[in-house]
């Protein structure tokens, strides 16, 4: 049995009612009753009340859709059961004292909901109350006739908003039964899904094996209409799309080139948010390959089936009057925050800015002459190529085993470069260029860390290039890259050995200093620091989530950082 975050099996709708309720002051349970209505119940005196409802498990249908602007109440049954004809009795009888002006039902196509609904109905009325019924069935996965009609899917909530917008406007309530049925007839909904779902305390509905996938199931877990091989969205949606809208699928949903539809893009449960993105993005293309005009596009999980790995494609047929009452505000939770236009897949991009002009091109200084740069940097890149498996295997232990990788892809990048135009002769200019190649090429954090690096060490060196201005351009180095990695000197990092080579580098501040012998005692510094790492806990990057009795090995960029340090030197 699948797990579940739950209290208990039987209390589960209960305490996801109650849950909903504490974080939601516009909400308010009904004594004794699984029933949700409006806080403000004296608001509909006059007005239409709007009630609807159905099993549990398809969050955040339906106390999600309660508001100004939407409906007035719910009935919710135990997960995938119909609610008892009691409380929706007794849910009538709250807004008929609430001075209502008539109480519409709006209940999904399945049996158990239009028997319990129907008895209730009819026991309002023989109390004296002015109560409607409509039956939402916009499935369009059969391609047959079928005597239970079409399923109650997720057009149902667009039923919610286009009632509860004419409702707050004043309609009565034989306006909003015309206007909704017609409604009715103009959408059709289908399901694809990756997963079954499972009730809580029983094993899934169906099994699907791992490059299987559902088309035009429910919201019950039951199995669909047809089963397939995994597509890519892109064929998926199309595979959707031309089910729902074939002529010989008499549950069709006739779309023809340029009509004006809003569409439905919903999360049927456990589908992650980046896929419903590409849904949508799929979706919306396609729709408009057809010539279809997409007024409106809801993008999010609105009626779900539990964990059910899908999504479900909704499309409503609209004019402009339609179009407004979905526009209309609400105060209903779960409804989405939209914007009054249409959709569209091509839109203009706002223009990239400009890069600015580099203070660094006005540089004047010139430091060590371009051959011998060359030189260096060609060393450094050769000994970081020779190293590459070493701090693979190094990164292994608690990463994921590209630090070699990084760096060579790095040390490509800089041959490359050196070899294809003319080195920068000022250090800051050249500084700076590095880090841009850097950033560009290595990838990784490690990219982005030495390009703070180099950057900082960079301002340092403008106009200077006297040696107690490496030893600043060091220092400014090491506290960015403290500053934005969030690491510091004994985190097991590549910063113990920038740490400890800066520390040395000092000594160039000093008068008498002579540069080899301090850069010397600076590597020496780098790769003592780089092997103290072996014996240390880590306190950043990755490696800070592994205990350190499984590391036992030297920190890889500590271990670059002194490998380059060495060649510089060399």
């Amino acid at each position: 049995v699948p797990k579940k975050l739950v209290n208990s099996v039987t209390g589960c709708a209960d305490d996801a009612l109650a849950g909903l309720v504490a974080c939601n002051a516009n909400l308010r349970l009904l004594q004794g009753h699984r029933v949700v209505l409006r806080a403000d119940l004296v608001a509909i005196k006059g007005r239409v009340a709007l009630l609807s409802g159905g099993g549990s498990g398809h969050e955040p249908a339906h106390a999600g859709y309660i508001g100004k602007g939407m409906l007035t109440g719910v009935v919710a049954g135990a997960v995938f059961t119909s609610p008892a004809v009691g409380s929706i009795l007794a849910a009538i009888r709250a807004v008929t004292e609430a001075g209502a002006a008539g109480t519409l039902l709006i209940v999904k196509n399945y049996t158990g909901d239009r028997l319990n609904f129907g008895l209730a109905l009819e026991r309002a009325r023989a109390e004296g109350a002015d109560v409607q019924m409509v039956v939402v069935g916009d499935d369009s996965a059969f391609t047959a006739p079928k005597k239970a009609g079409r399923r109650g899917l997720c057009g149902t909530i667009l039923v919610h908003k286009v009632a509860g917008a004419l409702a707050e406007k004043g309609a009565s309530l034989d306006e909003i039964v015309k206007k909704v049925s017609a409604v009715i007839k103009a959408m059709g909904t289908l399901g694809l899904s990756l997963s079954p779902c499972s009730v809580p305390g029983s094993k899934p509905t169906f099994q699907l094996a791992d490059d299987e996938m559902e088309l035009g199931l429910g919201i019950h877990g039951e199995a669909g209409v047809r089963r397939m091989k995994l597509l890519p969205a892109d064929e998926a949606v199309e595979t959707m799309l031309a089910h729902m809208t074939d002529p010989s699928n008499v549950s069709r949903l006739p779309v023809s080139s340029g009509a004006s539809v809003v569409l439905v893009v919903n999360n049927l449960g456990g589908l992650s948010c980046l896929e419903l993105g590409i849904v949508a993005g799929a979706a919306v293309r396609r729709l408009e390959s057809r010539g279809v005009h997409i007024a409106r596009v809801l993008v999010g999980s609105f009626m779900t089936a539990l964990e059910m790995a899908g999504v479900s494609l909704t499309l409503m047929l609209v004019d402009e009057e339609l179009v407004g009452l979905l526009d209309a505000k609400t105060t209903a939770m779960a409804w989405p925050n939209l914007p009054a236009a249409p959709a569209a897949s091509k839109r203009q991009e706002i223009p990239a800015p400009k890069e600015g002009p580099r203070t660094t091109q006005q540089e004047t200084s010139t430091g060590p002459s371009a051959a011998r740069v060359q030189l260096v940097l060609e060393r450094v890149c050769s000994t970081l190529l020779e190293m590459q498996e070493k701090l693979n295997e190094l990164d292994r232990a608690a990463g994921d085993g590209d630090c070699g990788h990084t760096h060579a892809r790095a040390a490509r990048a800089i041959q490359e470069w050196v070899r294809s135009e003319p080195l920068p002769a000022a250090p800051a200019q050249l500084l700076s260029a590095l880090a841009d190649l850097l950033l560009e090429k290595m990838g990784g954090s490690s990219g982005v860390l030495y390009g703070l690096f180099l950057t900082a060490a960079a301002r340092a060196l403008l106009g200077r290039n006297d040696l107690p201005a490496w030893a600043d351009a060091m220092d400014a180095g090491t506290e960015a890259m403290g500053r934005y990695g969030g690491a510091a000197p004994g985190d097991r990092t590549m910063l113990d050995s920038m740490c400890a080579a800066a520390q040395a580098l000092a000594a160039l501040r000093s008068p008498s200093a002579e540069l080899l012998p301090v850069l010397s005692a600076a590597v020496q510094s780098a790769e003592a620091a780089a092997e103290a790492t072996r014996h240390m806990e880590a306190g950043a990057g990755r490696a800070s989530y592994i205990s350190s009795a499984e590391l036992r090995q030297p920190d890889p960029g500590a271990v670059a950082v002194a490998a380059v340090l060495r060649a510089v030197l060399e």
